[in-house]
Order: structure tokens, then sequence, then C-alpha cells
């Protein structure tokens, strides 16, 4: 299953709502395993972003799906990156022209 990376940082209302920050990643978790993602890891940052997640998801549409729907609370702004492991992008290298 493809892998990907997402970065958030916290909006206003996340830095406000902050103490709850574990209860909503533990909801969020749920949200992602009704949405068919599975949740490999999930950190707390100190730097340009609040928090780092690690997931696998089916296909580029579910995950970017799941990143809205978690955006779209108001807690956080997100960025999704599509992770490749060496075998993945030994494949991708493979078809360069």
């Amino acid at each position: 299953m493809p892998t990907f990376i997402v970065i958030a940082s916290f909006t206003d209302k996340g830095v406000h709502d902050a103490k709850d920050t574990v209860n909503r990643a533990d909801k969020f978790k749920a949200i992602a395993k009704n949405a068919g993602v599975t949740i490999k890891d999930m950190y707390w940052t100190i730097g340009p972003f609040d928090v780092v997640t690690i997931c696998e998801a089916p296909d580029d549409e579910t995950a970017t799906a799941l990143s809205l729907s978690i955006a779209a609370r108001g807690h956080v702004r997100t960025q999704t990156l599509r992770a490749f492991n060496a075998t993945e992008i030994s494949k991708v290298i493979g078809k360069m022209v």
C-alpha cells in the first residue's frame, strides 16, 4: 500500500485547543481507519510543522480526502506527501526515458 507523510501546522484554533491535541489525534486515527488508511506513526514536532504523520492509504485520492477532511475541522492545515521506499523509487527510475 502506498505510504504518505502528512505534515500539519496548528491553526489559531488548534493552538487555542492544544491541550486536547492527543484526544484529537485519537479521533483522527479512528477516522483514518474508517477511511481505509493505516496510521503507522505520529509525532509532534518542533520547527515549521507541529505534527508529522506517517500513514498508508490505498491510493492518492483516499490520502488526500483524509487530509482535507481533517483540515476542514479547523485545528490544522495539512500538506500530504507521497513517499516512496527504495523498491518503489527503483521502479520509478526504471521508467525514466
